[in-house]
């Protein structure tokens, strides 16, 4: 006889566990499942040690930067310290406070793979071999996240390469590390290993550039530091093969030029896939294997009096942890009733990689903004127009740049690229968020001497 729930949430992960606090806190009794561990892919393999790894080495950039300290930095970051720190970060691996908390939360913890069987029911094959049958009244929320992305290359699979999680998690740091993509993981995962004691990192993008949804001026400022740091980048190549006998080993990477490399370990980073084969969607009338289509409620289409919900990677609308929440958020409050449609997650997305420097950018490209039609208006100034800057270091820079709408006189979007700037995006985000015009946004006064204070540099640059 199957258990009867208000809601029940697939997938423990952050975006999981925001939908389900947030049902569970509006009276809702609801179960939480989970197959692997509470926390998700962030809190475990993806963006908390990730940002472990990287906080070291940013720090010592800094402090080299910077008069009197530099001359205290002579060594190199010692990098079994910074994996144990990494390792204090996610807990020893072990999710036993995140399931603590749920149950704090007033949530039904279930440990197991969960699947539909049919309208509003779940079935759970526990960890103990058993199952559990289990009933939504009102609502199920599918938030199973996404994992890595293997291109179909020969011998790519079988050369047992890293994803995000062994990019995170290895407990020694390779000689030489080759790493395919051009986006967030790559370019992160690339500098962290690098600065940890990589002595060759090469990192291979099929593209024309690194980051290609950011502005121009950005990934450029990014891919020159990279460089700098000794990493060795490579755009408009491919890899056309891969060798690695037993999966372990030297592995021998070739690439479109005809060139080869040998590298101790290749970590693929080439995008994400929805995690939906295994979910039962065929019982539903939707298709396993693809995200699951959503409307501004995350409603999934298609599905018979709404009761289906899908958050985070796994609608395929923004995959990021911060927009995943977010969604879940919303989703919650829309199964408690209440009247809210999701729109930031197109229109005022924020997103910080966590190189040194760092990259931070919010809304709207320029390019994105002309594509749809609008009146734009860009401007940019360098991030050491201000004293704030100079304070931080010597030899600090980078650039800011806004995408304005001239018929409204607002935001439409922000680009950040400099030290420390993903503590700036957020005054960006509420700007774009909240449309602020312009002359009202000038009344927000920076203090000095802060690096914030370029936000009054590029008012006066639009001319206010």
């Amino acid at each position: 006889m199957a258990d009867a729930l208000d809601v029940v949430v697939i997938g423990g992960g952050p975006t999981g566990e925001n939908a389900a606090a947030r049902t569970a806190g509006g009276g809702l009794s609801t179960a939480l499942v989970e197959v692997e561990r509470f926390g998700g892919e962030c809190s475990f393999w993806a963006c908390i040690p990730s940002k472990a790894l990287l906080r070291p080495p940013e720090v010592l950039w800094l402090a080299r930067h910077t008069p009197g300290a530099r001359d205290a930095v002579k060594g190199q970051l010692n990098a079994s310290e910074v994996l144990a720190h990494r390792d204090r970060m996610v807990q020893g691996y072990d999710d036993s406070s995140q399931a603590e908390w749920a149950r704090g939360a007033k949530l039904e913890v279930v440990r197991g793979h969960g699947r539909l069987t049919g309208p509003r029911t779940v079935r759970v094959t526990l960890r103990d071999g058993g199952t559990r049958e289990l009933t939504a009244r009102r609502a199920v929320v599918l938030a199973t996240g996404s994992g890595p992305r293997l291109p179909d290359i020969p011998g790519l699979h079988e050369a047992k390469p890293w994803t995000n999680r062994e990019g995170t998690a290895a407990k020694n740091v390779p000689r030489r590390l080759v790493v395919m993509g051009g986006g967030a993981v790559a370019t992160e995962l690339s500098q962290a290993w690098r600065e940890l004691g990589a002595q060759e990192v090469t990192l291979i993008q099929r593209g024309e550039h690194l980051l290609g949804r950011l502005e121009p001026f950005a990934r450029e400022l990014l891919e020159k530091a990279l460089r700098e740091s000794g990493i060795t980048v490579r755009t408009s190549t491919q890899v056309t093969r891969v060798h690695r006998p037993g999966g372990q080993g030297e592995v021998t990477v070739t690439l479109s030029t005809g060139e080869t490399l040998r590298a101790d370990e290749l970590l693929v980073a080439m995008g994400r896939e929805a995690r939906t084969q295994d979910l039962g969607l065929e019982t539903v009338g939707l298709t396993p294997g693809k995200p699951v289509e959503v409307d501004d409620q995350l409603r999934a289409t298609g599905v018979k009096d709404g009761w289906l919900y899908a958050c985070g990677d796994v609608n395929g609308r923004n995959l990021l942890t911060h927009m995943g929440k977010y969604q879940a958020r919303l989703a919650g409050d829309h199964i408690l009733g209440k009247q809210v449609a999701a729109w930031a997650d197109a229109r005022a997305t924020p997103q910080v990689l966590f190189t040194h420097p760092q990259v931070a950018s919010v809304g709207l490209t320029e390019a994105e903004a002309r594509k749809q039609g609008l009146p734009v208006r860009t401007v940019r100034v360098g991030l050491d127009s201000v004293a704030g800057t100079a304070l931080l270091g010597e030899g600090l820079n980078g650039a800011v740049q806004l995408v304005v709408d001239e018929r409204r006189r607002i935001l439409l979007g922000a680009t950040f690229v400099g030290p420390g700037v993903g503590e700036l995006l957020h005054s960006a985000t509420i700007a774009v968020a909240g449309e602020v015009p312009l002359d009202r946004l000038w009344h927000a006064v920076p203090a000095f001497p802060t690096v914030s204070e370029v936000w009054l540099r590029l008012l006066e640059s639009y001319g206010l």
